[in-house]
């Protein structure tokens, strides 16, 4: 339950962070929020992590996607509430659906697939999942430019934080796997 209720968390911090600088004036000091806002590496680490808490792949599987869905859940709420300026209703719901139907979709299949990747880690440590999740870190913002459509990151202390966290997350990795390697030899 705890993590169902920070992973809502997450969505809606990481929504409300894309508002702060049109919002508030102290924040428009900070355009690189809304740049942090539009990553998406750490959706695919909220459900490997979730899934690295589980000892049965079902479950792993199952929470990975239950974390995303609440995740997604949580932006919804904030976006479609009076702090973003918004009115409930059930044609601003549709609207939200309809707009965000591709990330839906997407959270359907990299919540259940990271959550099992994240149990693979936790149980044998299997390299391929985190190593997937440094790469989303390291090469989103390659994909953004070389996507276009003006979806670069704007803030290059922004990308290079990415970039870094994703290499130290393979960095990490490798050590790890080595020395469960070490201990099992």
């Amino acid at each position: 339950m705890l993590l169902l209720v920070l992973s809502a968390l997450f969505g809606a911090v990481d929504q409300y962070l894309g508002s702060l600088p049109g919002a508030h004036l102290w924040a428009a000091q900070m355009p690189w929020l809304t740049d942090v806002s539009l990553l998406s590496a750490p959706w695919v680490l909220l459900p490997f992590l979730a899934g690295a808490t589980q000892r049965e792949p079902r479950r792993a599987t199952l929470l990975g996607l239950a974390c995303t869905m609440t995740a997604l859940a949580g932006s919804a709420a904030m976006t479609l509430s009076p702090v973003e300026h918004a009115e409930l209703t059930t044609t601003s719901v549709a609207g939200f659906i309809r707009s965000s139907d591709g990330v839906i979709v997407g959270g359907l299949v990299t919540g259940p697939l990271f959550g099992w990747l994240g149990y693979r880690w936790h149980v044998e440590r299997a390299w391929l999942g985190p190593l997937l999740v440094a790469g989303a870190f390291c090469l989103e913002p390659l994909a953004r430019v070389t996507a276009g459509h003006g979806r670069e990151i704007g803030a290059r202390a922004v990308w290079m934080f990415e970039v870094a966290a994703g290499l130290a997350v393979a960095a990490y990795v490798a050590v790890a796997t080595r020395r469960h390697a070490h201990q099992r030899a």
